[in-house]
């Protein structure tokens, strides 16, 4: 039943997003920007609704309230694509930094030209950092928030962490507070497979980190609160829903802070 429903969700989330792509495609770029960004979050929304009542998976997202006004950079962990769909509708005007490959996509691609999305070529690696800054402080003089994933690219769910160095570059080059998100979807959306778990995703805006920290004290002090929480995440899961499927890696991962609580007791 499961990978039915699963199968359900996959067919009818591309129908919505192709469909509301082509519907709006003749006037979406000549519509105001607020118009625009409306468009937008009703798809975030409708995906959503469609993951929860088809495939049975819910979406719990906490903390907006620490979200601050005007720019920021919101950095997420990623684990599968429903980080993208939920956190947009949260933002006032987000701006994904996405790989360039993307922008490539018919169609999906002018949606993210037209909505001010700043691509990357991850093969230029620490090349790419001067156009990266130049697109970001031009998104931030439009009052923008820029959403970046630290790790660079997905990571299953228990994977050693591996922040990279473009995170700390915005960070000391913008002048701008860091909101950590904490979350735990790949669970439930895994990477590169149709089936979608029933139960609920969660995930939190967590407190926020203030310019000025110098490099190594920023990305510790980032790291430790997304992987934290992340990890209570992880533990609130399969304690909700026992028979979740676990992975060797999520089960070492949560091996490891049990023995490091035992030890701390």
């Amino acid at each position: 039943m499961t990978l039915l429903r699963s199968i359900a969700f996959q067919f009818l989330f591309y129908a919505n997003l192709s469909g509301q792509m082509i519907l709006y495609l003749p006037v979406f770029f000549f519509l105001p920007e607020p118009a625009r960004w409306w468009v937008v979050k009703s798809w975030s929304r409708s995906s959503l609704w469609l993951l929860h009542h088809v495939a049975g998976t819910r979406s719990v997202l906490t903390g907006q309230e620490r979200i601050p006004a005007g720019p920021a950079i919101v950095a997420a962990k990623h684990q599968s694509f429903w980080e993208v769909i939920s956190i947009l509708p949260h933002l006032e005007k987000p701006t994904f930094i996405l790989k360039k490959e993307l922008m490539r996509i018919p169609v999906f691609g002018w949606y993210a030209y037209g909505l001010g999305m700043i691509p990357v070529d991850r093969k230029r690696r620490g090349a790419v950092l001067p156009s990266l800054l130049a697109a970001a402080r031009v998104a931030v003089t439009r009052g923008r928030q820029i959403i970046i994933f630290p790790e660079g690219t997905r990571a299953p769910p228990g994977a050693v962490p591996n922040y990279r160095p473009g995170i700390h570059f915005l960070y000391a080059e913008l002048g701008l507070p860091v909101v950590p998100v904490a979350l735990n979807s790949g669970l439930y959306w895994p990477r590169q497979a149709v089936r979608r778990e029933p139960g609920t995703i969660r995930a939190e805006f967590l407190e926020l980190i203030p310019p000025g920290l110098k490099r190594m004290p920023f990305i510790a002090t980032l790291r430790e609160r997304i992987e934290t929480r992340s990890l209570d995440f992880l533990r609130d899961a399969f304690t909700e829903r026992p028979d979740l499927p676990m992975s060797p890696l999520v089960a070492e991962r949560l091996a490891e802070a049990e023995a490091g609580f035992s030890r701390a007791v």
